[in-house]
């Protein structure tokens, strides 16, 4: 099965950094960047930041390697990363994900 790996990172270097080490890797086959404004709670504190959202896209069996190698270069104590399932994927974009992830 394929996935999308739903990820954000403090800015766009980071985001490039993480994006270019699990294409390199093989860990996902590609990965989309986008600039976003984020609202959220941290230390009981309301925070507004700008971030780079990630948008990667992976086999579901390499889920837990993605996250262990984001998690070891990430700058964030607790980044977001989150597998979001293909429920319909276009078969040959599904079997080139698969080939670039083998």
């Amino acid at each position: 099965m394929t996935i999308s790996v739903y990820m954000t990172a403090r800015d766009q270097d980071e985001a490039q950094k993480l994006a270019r080490m699990l294409v390199e890797k093989k860990l996902v086959a590609c990965a989309n960047l986008f600039p976003m404004r984020s609202v959220y709670r941290w230390h009981e504190k309301v925070q507004e930041e700008y971030e780079f959202v990630i948008i990667a896209k992976t086999q579901a069996k390499l889920f837990d390697q993605v996250k262990e190698a984001v998690r070891e270069m990430h700058s964030y104590d607790v980044p977001c990363i989150v597998a979001l399932p293909h429920v319909d994927v276009d078969k040959p974009y599904a079997d080139w994900i698969r080939e670039e992830t083998e």
